[in-house]
């Protein structure tokens, strides 16, 4: 399976007057770690465009375990569990310095062709290259 991780520090303009990550700016976080997994086999969002295909992501869900706060150093943490029909990444955000889980979740993308901005019911054939797969 494909992964990628990065570390971040927690920064001020992400947190509420107790010093609590806002639970929206987790989506944020799981698309900095997206982009690097998806560029990590050369099909970041510039790449999608150049193949005629755009990813929307189509379902999201985060389970948060315990609070980010502000200057925490956290550890994300994005892995391509499914990549027929369509891409589900998996996500884990850590305490960097414990390894202590904070929060979980995944996203769906499913491809749409943007010639004809319909929804695409089987994977295109770059996604299957990209990833050095032989399609089924």
């Amino acid at each position: 399976m494909k992964s990628a991780e990065t570390e971040l520090t927690v920064p001020f303009h992400d947190v509420d007057a107790l010093g609590v990550v806002w639970h929206g700016r987790y989506v944020k976080y799981l698309e900095i770690v997206r982009c690097q997994l998806l560029e990590s086999f050369q099909y970041g969002y510039e790449d999608m465009l150049a193949s005629g295909y755009a990813w929307p992501v189509v379902d999201l869900r985060i389970q948060y375990a315990k609070p980010l706060r502000y200057g925490q150093r956290i550890r994300l943490k994005a892995t391509l569990a499914e990549w027929e029909y369509r891409l589900k990444i998996k996500y884990l955000i850590t305490d960097a310095a414990s390894g202590l889980r904070l929060s979980k979740g995944y996203t769906v993308q499913a491809a749409v062709d943007l010639n004809t901005e319909q929804m695409c019911y089987e994977t295109p054939p770059v996604l299957w290259q990209k990833l050095g797969l032989a399609r089924p």
